[in-house]
């Protein structure tokens, strides 16, 4: 019995059940396109946020994008810049 012949969708890598909407978002970073699940709804939090520091805002979207999106951390400088720049391209 395939995973197509259960009741909902599931994950073909790890068999886990798919979310039912997924956003992702490609941004590029350190000169490669990594797709973002929930980019447009995790700049939205922010700026709901009213943060106008740099730093700060980088910190707030690390931390909600590395809650469904796996981050290296030897790349977080270079994440936090994309993201800080996808957030002002947004805004």
């Amino acid at each position: 019995m395939g995973s197509e012949d259960k009741e909902g969708s599931y994950c073909t890598i790890c068999g886990g059940i798919s979310p039912a909407k997924i956003t992702t978002k490609q941004i590029e970073i350190d000169g490669k396109l990594i797709g973002i699940d929930g980019i447009d709804e995790i700049i939205s939090e922010v700026r709901g946020l009213g943060l106008s520091d740099d730093a700060a805002t980088i910190e707030e979207l690390l931390k909600r994008v590395k809650k469904s999106n796996y981050v290296p951390s030897s790349k977080s400088k270079e994440y936090g810049e994309a993201l800080l720049k996808e957030y002002k391209d947004k805004g």
